[in-house]
């Protein structure tokens, strides 16, 4: 077999050995260890487990990763969002869908503290589900709004995908920080957008609420909620103001984290240990595979595999439109069957060299991965998303209901993904002020 083949051959295992659950950085690392051995030697392989691992988690940058973790994990032991979808209810109740378009701001917030998809879908389809539906809101666009408003935490800054993205391409962080902003904002304002069309075209998908607001009311709210925008504002604001790094904004923010709550008095000792327990776990799993796509990059490069891929693409057509299109297809399709994480890491080693070699701008490419990445968790028969919700909802609703509610969501992500292809501005134009 020559080098080329022994490349497909371990891309094909790898995809065989996902389907079967083997946890994705041990698939990685092993496929890759017993390819090289396979295309150079025993030795050469042993070399590459000792002195990848810690050549590569050793970055600097990758520090950001457990810090806004735990910031996030912080926010969520210490009831840190407790209140934030009462005040969004409050200030968007006149609206058709009003529960609804709250939750999806809700989720942006969120979102914005938590840097994770499953970590928003997972706490706020606790608080806002149940309540739009003892509201007879439909249950797919009750389940749905949640499940899709939970993947901004991808794209909405300080977010872990984009973290990893930037580490592994070799892109500025703060740069895809600030790219990330505006189309996370206007997938959010899409989805607020379709759910007030369709519900005023069919007004009893959100059933007959009426909530009547007052002054005092919306005062007391806001109260509640003061935690979160501080934490956002210090943060994101220290990032595009360049007073500090993004590798720094996440000690600094995991750190008014923990001040706020214990200003408040959450920051108990169990809340303590929940989020490092929380973060230690998530961010171990984070770095196994991250190691093992390391070791794929290393074994696929031996093999020839990403140049023989590139032409292929390039040998169809060269255009733009073209690689968007097959770049696109793949993550669609793969995201239907692997977690955003491990989907990331799998396929930057084929794509990168790509988009790279035909010119894109990386900083504007990963975001379009990144909204491919959203798309993928909540798309059947994976959508992982959808099974947090449902397993956070038990038996009152299904998973069809809510994979049918998130249709329409995933038709707005594809007109966001479209916009930001037609319009590199809108994820450029922030790092470009800020970096010029």
């Amino acid at each position: 077999m020559t080098n080329l083949d022994i490349g497909v051959a371990g891309i094909v295992v790898t995809l065989l050995l996902i389907a079967l659950r083997v946890p994705i950085g041990l698939t990685l690392g092993l496929v890759s260890i017993v390819g090289v051995a396979a295309m150079t030697s025993i030795r050469v392989s042993w070399g590459l487990i000792s002195a990848t691992p810690f050549d590569f988690v050793g970055q600097w940058e990758l520090t950001a990763a457990p810090m806004f973790l735990l910031m996030g994990y912080i926010c969520s032991t210490t009831d840190m969002t407790k209140g934030l979808f009462s005040a969004m209810r409050l200030m968007l109740a006149r609206l058709p869908g009003g529960l609804a378009v709250s939750s999806v701001a809700a989720c942006a917030f969120f979102a914005a503290a938590s840097g994770s998809s499953v970590a928003t879908a997972a706490a706020m389809s606790r608080i806002a589900v149940p309540e739009m539906l003892a509201n007879c809101y439909d249950k797919g666009l009750a389940t749905g709004t949640i499940a899709a408003s939970g993947t901004l935490g991808s794209l909405i800054p300080p977010s872990v995908l984009l973290i990893l993205y930037g580490v592994y391409a070799q892109v500025s962080v703060g740069q895809l920080f600030m790219a990330g902003f505006l189309p996370g904002i206007v997938s959010a304002l899409l989805y607020m957008a379709m759910i007030v069309v369709r519900v005023r075209a069919n007004p009893s998908l959100a059933g007959t609420v009426q909530i009547e607001v007052t002054r005092a009311e919306k005062i007391a709210a806001f109260k509640d909620i003061w935690p979160l925008p501080v934490l956002i504002l210090s943060v994101l604001g220290g990032i595009f103001t360049g007073i500090f790094s993004p590798t720094e904004a996440g000690a600094i923010g995991a750190f008014v984290a923990a001040v706020i709550a214990y200003s408040r008095g959450a920051l108990t000792r169990e809340a303590i240990k929940s989020a490092l327990i929380n973060t230690a776990n998530s961010t171990s799993s984070i770095f196994i595979i991250l190691i093992g796509s390391v070791f794929f990059t290393r074994f696929l490069a031996l093999s020839g595999v990403p140049v023989a891929f590139s032409e292929l693409i390039l040998g169809v057509s060269d255009q733009i439109w073209w690689i968007l299109l097959a770049v696109t297809v793949i993550y669609v399709i793969l995201g239907m069957f692997i977690d955003s994480i491990g989907l990331l890491l799998l396929t930057l080693p084929l794509i990168l060299p790509l988009v790279d070699g035909a010119g894109f701008d990386l900083v504007w490419f990963g975001i379009i991965v990144i909204k491919l990445l959203e798309i993928g968790l909540v798309t059947p028969p994976i959508g992982l998303n959808v099974y947090v919700i449902k397993g956070a909802l038990g038996n009152l609703v299904t998973l069809q209901e809510v994979f049918k509610g998130v249709t329409w969501f995933v038709v707005m992500d594809l007109v966001a993904l479209l916009l930001i292809i037609i319009f590199p501005a809108m994820s450029l134009f922030l790092p470009t002020l800020a970096y010029r």
